[in-house]
């Protein structure tokens, strides 16, 4: 077995890799976290060795899952939900609540991994990356084709056409393949941008929209899931980062998405109108991901 920093580092293909590296971080979280701050619903875990004390990101606590055999029950049910959601089977509250738990604890394990043995530069960068593959595996599992995509826009200059690349963390497709190509969107599939935060990557979003339907010609349906907005502020506090009134101020006068998805909403997200373009990622899984590829 590799080493558990190389192993956090290693892109993911399954929810069965997922499930496996989230149990050998909550093995090792034990021997090396000393205690932790807690702000309303958020552990602030860290970690002294050798005089070195390191904190990781805010955990809510609400719905991280720290027992490792109440998480492999949950790893088992949220198979068997995943496969009532592909056969388009009813899904209750519980049950959503259960996917949102899960695939949290799963990233936020990983983050919290990264954070204490991973240099932070590089630790970030694989939050990201693992983040949309769960993302990834996880849509695949309901029987939704989806593929990471590059778009290829052209453009003039005075030394002759040049190309712009726009980075679509994921496309998500009613077919049994995604149609879209570097050089085209089919106007049925969706864009997703899938990060572990908004700030500093919402007003991204909906330029990008702007961007892409100018440039395909047609409606193109855009898409954000994010992990949460919460950071961590000094040692013993956090703080939220959805920048809400800009996001109101971009869908009234740039343009509209078809939705934003968290599993850990920030608290404006509840609110009106927020709450009016904000849902859980549940949510998406279980009703507005079919929604949106049949409309």
């Amino acid at each position: 077995m590799i080493a558990l920093d190389k192993d956090l580092q290693k892109p993911k293909t399954s929810l069965e890799e997922f499930k496996e590296i989230t149990i050998r971080i909550l093995n090792y979280l034990p021997n090396v976290i000393s205690g932790y701050n807690q702000k309303d619903n958020y552990k602030i875990f860290f970690s002294e060795i050798a005089e070195t004390k390191k904190f990781v990101r805010p955990i809510n606590k609400n719905m991280f899952i720290e027992n490792i055999d109440s998480f492999k029950d949950c790893f088992k049910s949220l198979n068997e939900i995943l496969l009532k959601i592909g056969r388009k089977e009813n899904i209750t509250n519980e049950e959503r609540n259960l996917i949102d738990n899960t695939i949290y604890t799963i990233q936020q394990a990983i983050g919290v991994g990264l954070d204490l043995l991973v240099n932070p530069n590089s630790a970030r960068k694989h939050v990201g990356n693992r983040f949309e593959e769960l993302i990834k595996v996880t849509i695949s599992e309901i029987g939704i084709a989806n593929k990471k995509l590059v778009l290829q826009i052209p453009y003039e200059t005075d030394e002759g056409i040049k190309t712009y690349k726009c980075e679509n963390d994921l496309i998500i497709s009613p077919y049994k393949k995604v149609k879209s190509s570097t050089s085209f969107l089919d106007e049925n599939e969706i864009v997703v941008s899938v990060k572990t935060t908004s700030k500093d990557r919402m007003g991204k979003m909906f330029i990008d929209k702007i961007l892409l339907e100018r440039f395909v010609k047609h409606p193109q349906k855009v898409i954000g899931i994010f992990l949460n907005d919460v950071q961590r502020k000094e040692s013993d506090n956090i703080s939220f980062t959805l920048v809400s009134g800009l996001f109101m101020v971009y869908t009234n006068f740039l343009t509209k998405l078809e939705g934003i998805y968290y599993l850990d909403p920030p608290p404006n997200a509840n609110k009106k109108p927020y709450s009016l373009h904000m849902k859980s990622f549940s949510e998406l899984l279980t009703k507005d991901i079919f929604d949106l590829l049949a409309s």
